[in-house]
């Protein structure tokens, strides 16, 4: 099993465990190294991302934590980037103020009105059937098209390492709305990842929606797994967990099925580039 997991939340955002006690459960998994990457602000009152003023004792608590277990296990700091039309926030420069490991970007949110915006994500269906109703009168063509032309625009505007569950508008869909093998769903998809591929991105193969049981597969589909070995993209497998108990959830179920698709090896990082490590 991956002995790592670079995707990780703490109650800095909206994760349920402290830093501390992420890093000693991996201990107690015997993982060899984590990253803790809180939802990095935005510019509006949310019960999601970490706050402006605390972003400050958040890099340092991890700073001091890599320090107290550099004996122990290899420690990284991140955020997990919000990316928003009109924010005005430099994903590089981020991480250079804060002296961060590494990013990954992310959509959560549709639209550039902060006072109207689609949230995609979360455990109740009926915000993703409120704001697709609000935004785009229903026209769900319309709503998973604006998705994947905000991921196009972050991977074409922003530097970051890894990109995050970047087909998670499939969440609450559950079918009600499209299939993924509908034509202009898959051609949508597929414009996305020639441009992860161009910028040379890690997709994550993210295993939240699994042991949630908000989605029976993973982030992105089992479908796109050969697409993404024949064009040799990178991947890294993904808990996006939000409690300690969840740093490993269904790790074997991902790592066989990367297997399948002939996957031989994720990314990980050394503390100063990212390496494939076999699986």
């Amino acid at each position: 099993m991956q002995q790592f997991n670079f995707h990780t939340h703490s109650c800095y955002s909206d994760g349920k465990s402290s830093p501390e006690e992420l890093v000693n459960e991996a201990l107690r998994l015997n993982l060899k190294a984590l990253g803790i990457s809180d939802h990095s602000p935005v510019p509006f009152k949310n019960a999601f991302a970490i706050k402006n003023e605390m972003t400050d004792n958040y890099v340092a608590l991890l700073k001091s934590l890599k320090v107290k277990y550099k004996d122990r296990i290899h420690l990284y700091s991140s955020m997990e980037m919000e990316y928003l039309p009109g924010v005005k926030v430099n994903f590089d420069d981020y991480k250079r103020q804060h002296g961060l490991d590494y990013l990954i970007g992310s959509v959560h949110l549709i639209g550039d009105d902060f006072d109207n915006l689609w949230f995609i994500d979360g455990p109740d269906p009926k915000s993703y059937d409120d704001g697709l109703n609000r935004l785009f009168g229903g026209d769900i063509r319309k709503g998973v098209k604006a998705f994947f032309e905000q991921n196009n625009k972050m991977i074409t505007t922003e530097s970051f390492d890894i990109i995050g569950h970047f087909d998670k508008i499939k969440m609450h869909n559950r079918n009600r709305y499209f299939t993924e093998d509908e034509t202009w769903y898959r051609n949508l998809v597929m414009e996305t990842l020639h441009l992860i591929k161009q910028k040379d991105l890690i997709v994550e193969i993210n295993t939240r929606g699994i042991y949630k049981g908000r989605y029976n597969g993973f982030y992105p589909s089992e479908w796109l797994f050969k697409k993404m070995k024949e064009l040799e993209i990178p991947v890294i497998i993904s808990s996006d967990a939000h409690h300690f108990s969840e740093i490993v959830s269904c790790f074997d179920e991902a790592e066989n099925a990367l297997k399948a698709a002939g996957y031989k090896e994720v990314m990980c990082h050394d503390g100063n580039a990212w390496n494939a490590v076999a699986l």
